[in-house]
């Protein structure tokens, strides 16, 4: 009896495979794109079905179809792809990298100040159910997202959050962008995700918090207004209605 043989090049091309699957999945959960996905296999399938058959005329057809389909299938699957390269770009590098081991120390006490800030203006915005809308560049400098706002140039401070997401400010409306232990901006204009398949209970902030955070490498801090609940959004995964102190710690591991 023969036996399939497998060798450690075909044991790794199977685990990248199905990992880039995993990923590209993870990527369209929740969406149309899904439906768009499922169909895609199925019109395949059938044209190797085709094939074995012998189906000379509705295989030539199909095949031509999926020829013709790709260019369609890359202005359909444009947001997905997009989202890929990021993941790609961005999430697929280590927290551990070598640039961190060689932060100088007033840096670490400036991001340390900023977590502090940040976090002790999210608990007073939470006890006064003030909603609220804190991003976090990272790598990606957030030019086109900061561009829809208003320019502020700041060093973080809890009372400078706190007075422009009063809800008689003018700036209100919208998301603050923090970058390198700046506010750079407020009023930002934040993607909304396709994700259909969110709680009913996440309002149009945590839709954008998980749509931002999908776009870009950035984490999202929001604050709703109907509960006051804290929220954490990293990687379009968001963590719910966490404690103050549950958000220091996960800033400052992320940090």
């Amino acid at each position: 009896m023969d036996f399939i043989s497998l060798s450690i090049i075909d044991i790794t091309d199977i685990l990248i495979t199905a990992l880039l699957a995993y990923q590209v999945y993870k990527l369209i959960r929740g969406t149309a794109a899904m439906n768009i996905f499922v169909g895609i296999i199925l019109v395949y399938f059938l044209w190797l079905v085709c094939r074995t058959l012998k189906m000379e005329l509705l295989s030539l057809i199909i095949g031509q179809v999926i020829g013709v389909g790709v260019i369609a299938l890359i202005v359909v699957f444009q947001p997905e792809i997009r989202r890929f390269l990021l993941f790609l770009g961005f999430r697929s590098q280590s927290k551990f990298s070598l640039s961190r081991l060689f932060i100088h120390p007033r840096k670490n006490m400036e991001s340390l100040h900023t977590i502090d800030e940040v976090v002790q203006a999210s608990r007073k915005m939470s006890d006064l159910k003030i909603g609220a809308l804190i991003v976090f560049a990272k790598k990606s400098l957030l030019d086109d997202y900061v561009k829809t706002g208003d320019i502020i140039d700041a060093y973080v401070n809890s009372r400078l959050i706190e007075s422009i997401f009063f809800k008689n400010n003018p700036l209100h409306d919208g998301a603050i962008i923090i970058r390198n232990e700046r506010i750079v901006a407020a009023r930002c204009v934040l993607p909304s995700t396709n994700n259909i398949n969110l709680p009913a209970h996440y309002g149009m902030r945590h839709r954008a918090a998980i749509g931002m955070s999908e776009e870009t490498d950035s984490t999202v801090i929001v604050i709703s207004e109907e509960t006051g609940s804290i929220s954490y959004v990293e990687n379009g995964e968001i963590k719910y209605d966490i404690s103050s102190a549950e958000l220091r710690n996960i800033l400052i591991e992320k940090t």
